[in-house]
């Protein structure tokens, strides 16, 4: 590949950036100062150095966000904050996006990457990947729930595959539940949806897993990290090169 690509890619500026850095004599390949941004290189046998540093090529990214409420799942908004605006800024000039959406009140898992395979992988209705939230609702639900969601439920524009229902916690003196969710659909509001054909109100949303991804509890609402080796070992088993 081009030498201005593999720097670009490395996240050190955009190729447009990267043609001053090669100006200024930075740059070294195999033991020799390199200033032309057309020159070939191998990723995997040149050894490029930017400042006295070897540097590591990646093509692919992947963050694991645990997203807040308030913030929207989109790259861009000319209204409110993005996830986009909660990473680094190699994440910028990598141009990654979130993988599926979280409505801005719902928080947790998200993760965010340039691999669109993946991201088309993980989406895909025929993969069936599991999704699972905590949500605290206004309202007791209770086993005639729990069947509800394992049958699937109708409503005016589709019919909800069957979800697992879980109780966690129950409050008849206040009203209120506290449930797991299992589902391996990702329709618009379809947790609230199916909550709401129970006759109850989900107040609040967290997504703790998708596929073999689960939420880092070290995290606080607004932090990142990138996966490590074992979720991106996981994440194999969707056949898409990382």
């Amino acid at each position: 590949m081009r030498l201005d690509k593999y720097l670009a890619d490395c996240g050190l500026a955009s190729r447009r950036d990267v043609k001053e850095i090669l100006k200024k004599k930075r740059v070294m390949v195999n033991g020799q100062i390199e200033t032309s941004p057309k020159t070939q290189v191998d990723a995997q046998k040149d050894q490029i150095v930017l400042d006295g540093q070897r540097l590591v090529h990646e093509t692919f990214v992947y963050y694991l966000l645990n997203k807040p409420v308030g913030v929207l799942s989109a790259t861009e908004d000319a209204k409110g904050a993005t996830v986009l605006d909660l990473l680094d800024e190699t994440a910028h000039l990598k141009a990654v996006f979130p993988v599926g959406r979280l409505d801005k009140d719902t928080e947790g898992l998200l993760l965010l990457t340039n691999n669109g395979p993946l991201a088309h992988a993980l989406l895909s209705p025929k993969k069936h990947v599991t999704k699972t939230y905590l949500a605290q609702v206004a309202g007791v639900m209770d086993e005639a729930d729990v069947e509800r969601f394992s049958q699937g439920i109708r409503f005016k524009d589709f019919t909800s595959q069957p979800a697992q229902l879980d109780i966690i916690q129950q409050d008849e003196a206040s009203n209120q539940s506290v449930v797991l969710v299992r589902l391996a659909e990702g329709k618009f509001h379809q947790v609230k949806r199916m909550v709401h054909a129970c006759g109850k109100e989900v107040t609040s949303l967290k997504r703790l897993s998708m596929g073999p991804l689960q939420l880092d509890e070290n995290l606080a609402p607004g932090e990142f990290r990138r996966l490590t080796e074992a979720e991106m070992h996981a994440l194999e088993s969707f056949g898409v090169a990382l």
